[in-house]
């Protein structure tokens, strides 16, 4: 017996003695995490569910427009407050008729300005043939403004016994009158309006000769017979660079020993390096002699004419 212990004091901690209160406080705290755990899943639970029951109501508005009503209600307010469509303002417009544009600007489910659908009337502008582009914007407070860009005529496309003015691009813009022709080339032939940029491009190889030109013909798909006011045909070979050679040649031999109002009938330079001339069929017609063009070089002067062509002349 020590003497702390003879003199009645406290005895000695042991180790194990020493260790209880610590396991006692970590399991204390290993009882509160486990109970707070519990706890912060509910709590997440009841967010989640919250969550879903504001999504589901959302939707369920969404469904039935309410939203949207909310919004037409405050525009038909803002609308009766003044803002109002009253006037309809049409710029750019020189030959299309203003009437069907005001019909389609006034063509609105509401007249309130904030209500009024101007993409859908853009896109319903867009479907006339005269209209390039359009554009349509509010001025408050009450107008509507419509800005038109035309379509230029470019020619008189002739199919199936009916005469339409058409644009650069082939674009039906109206029908044409035979008593009421505008001085426009006359383009014929199926597809013929759509390849109405290419024979701008081609006249332009021969400015000259515009004048006196009376029509085109697109043949086959494939290429341009034109026609002269004084009644000769001239056949073009296929491919505009091509042609464009073959026309600038023309107008520099008709220049040179006047091939037009002499009495032909028809001028085939279909073929490189030829150039077929064919003579009329009417009575007493007079050819005068027509000095012939340049030889034609070796390779070309081999080709063989087509099988449509039936020359009775060749220079």
């Amino acid at each position: 017996m020590t003497a702390r212990i003879a003199r009645g004091g406290p005895a000695p901690r042991t180790r194990q003695a020493a260790r209880a209160p610590a396991r006692g406080k970590q399991t204390a705290r290993r009882g509160a995490r486990q109970q707070a755990l519990p706890d912060a899943v509910r709590r997440l639970s009841w967010v989640v569910l919250m969550l879903m029951l504001l999504a589901l109501a959302v939707a369920l508005l969404a469904a039935f427009r309410v939203p949207q009503l909310i919004g037409v209600s405050i525009s038909e307010g803002i609308g009766k407050a003044g803002f109002a469509v009253k006037r309809v303002e049409i710029k750019g417009l020189d030959r299309m008729e203003r009437l069907p544009v005001y019909n389609v600007a006034l063509d609105q489910q509401s007249m309130a300005m904030p209500l009024v659908d101007l993409d859908g009337t853009r896109r319903r502008l867009l479907e006339f043939g005269w209209v390039r582009e359009a554009r349509v914007s509010r001025r408050l407070p009450d107008t509507l403004v419509v800005d038109i860009v035309e379509r230029r005529p470019a020619a008189i496309w002739q199919y199936r016994n009916q005469l339409s003015l058409i644009d650069m691009d082939g674009v039906v813009l109206e029908p044409v009158r035979l008593d009421a022709m505008p001085d426009l080339p006359l383009v014929i032939g199926p597809a013929a309006n759509h390849h109405a940029a290419e024979l701008g491009r081609l006249i332009e190889a021969a400015p000259q000769l515009k004048p006196i030109m009376a029509g085109a013909s697109w043949v086959g798909g494939r290429r341009w017979d034109l026609r002269f006011q004084s009644g000769e045909v001239l056949a073009l070979p296929e491919g505009e660079e091509a042609s464009k050679k073959a026309l600038a040649h023309f107008a520099r031999m008709d220049q040179a020993t006047q091939l037009l109002g002499r009495g032909f009938s028809r001028f085939d330079m279909r073929i490189a390096g030829k150039f077929v001339v064919r003579v009329s069929n009417r009575p007493g017609t007079e050819i005068r002699d027509v000095a012939p063009p340049p030889p034609p070089p070796p390779a070309a002067a081999d080709a063989k004419l087509p099988a449509d062509v039936d020359p009775r002349t060749t220079i």
